[in-house]
């Protein structure tokens, strides 16, 4: 469980509504861990009672009411003991040397002010949920597969999700905490600020991995994408340091290209051409899409990821264009 030779303390910070089975899994999996003396603080909406099975882990809870992940975060950074805060979801698990390989890489690099690894899907998800998963597999389809995935070697990044990110505690305080609104997207103005604020670097490293169940179902599968296209496109407009890149406007000018291409058609045969010849590229597209994901993923959720491939596109898109043009947002609880 934890090594007595190891003074490096982390805090390992999981915000939640109330306890799951997912929680469940997420702990059974921290108790497995080979490396780090560590608490748990955990931070349901409401007071609960701790199962008895995990009675002994270094365990505090900390209810916060109905507030969003970014406030719990900060809330529970105030009360962190250890040197290191390492937040990951509820409905994710670590690798038994995750904090091991963080010790390891902050021992050498001390420069690095936090690190962040990939987010599996686990292999025993139901079949859609690794097809929600594997949409993220490739770059042409999902933009950022080290995300998801291993992908060698380690390197500077300037956004990372709060699933798998781990933060020295001075730098995070520094940086004023998550101090966000937002959610979903809270993590990616917390990146923001941490470069801008603390002069550190956040680092990928791929060793550093959690698995992560996904969206089970398209309906709850659009609806993620949606709130990430959403706060994605407002983001772009009122925090351009990371938000404004060409790469999150593409599905947008997919999207436009789908519905005044198909109506120019009928007017020019060129458009009409050039129309077809649009849908031709993104096909090829499709295609690289799903041989990246046959890399990680058996046939049959390769190919159940086309359809939802084109169908995120559309509506990140379409979301994305709303977040583009909206005054303000309104933060959501729900999943």
């Amino acid at each position: 469980m934890k090594m007595s030779d190891d003074l490096t303390a982390f805090s390992i910070i999981i915000p939640f509504k109330s306890w799951s089975p997912d929680l469940d899994e997420c702990l059974s999996h921290i108790e497995k861990l080979s490396g780090g003396n560590y608490e748990i603080i955990l931070l349901p909406d409401n007071a609960l009672s701790l199962p008895e099975k995990f009675s002994h882990l270094p365990i505090v809870i900390l209810p916060t009411g109905a507030v969003n992940p970014a406030i719990k975060r900060d809330m529970a950074a105030k009360k962190a003991r250890g040197e290191f805060l390492a937040f990951i979801d509820d409905d994710a698990y670590p690798e038994p040397d995750w904090l091991e390989v963080a010790h390891r890489f902050f021992n050498r690099n001390p420069d690095a002010g936090a690190i962040g690894g990939p987010a599996i899907t686990p292999q025993h998800d139901p079949f859609w949920a690794r097809v929600s998963g594997a949409v993220f597999l490739s770059s042409v389809s999902g933009g950022n597969p080290e995300r998801y995935v291993p992908c060698p070697p380690g390197r500077k990044v300037d956004d990372w999700p709060s699933v798998n990110l781990i933060v020295r505690k001075e730098a995070f305080l520094m940086a004023g905490g998550f101090d966000s609104k937002y959610w979903p997207g809270e993590d990616t103005l917390f990146c923001m600020k941490f470069i801008e604020q603390t002069g550190s670097k956040i680092v990928y490293v791929p060793e550093l991995v959690v698995w992560h169940h996904r969206r089970p179902g398209l309906p709850k599968h659009l609806r993620q994408i949606g709130n990430y296209g959403l706060h994605r496109g407002f983001f772009a407009k009122k925090f351009p340091q990371t938000s404004r890149k060409f790469k999150y406007f593409i599905p947008s000018i997919w999207v436009c290209f789908v519905v005044f291409g198909m109506a120019l058609s009928f007017i020019s045969k060129l458009a009409g051409f050039l129309y077809l010849a649009g849908w031709a590229v993104y096909s090829i597209a499709l295609v690289i899409s799903w041989k990246d994901i046959r890399r990680h993923e058996p046939m049959s959720v390769a190919l159940g990821a086309v359809p939802y491939i084109i169908l995120t596109h559309i509506w990140y898109g379409l979301r994305f264009g709303m977040g583009l043009t909206s005054r303000e947002l309104r933060s959501s609880l729900g999943r």
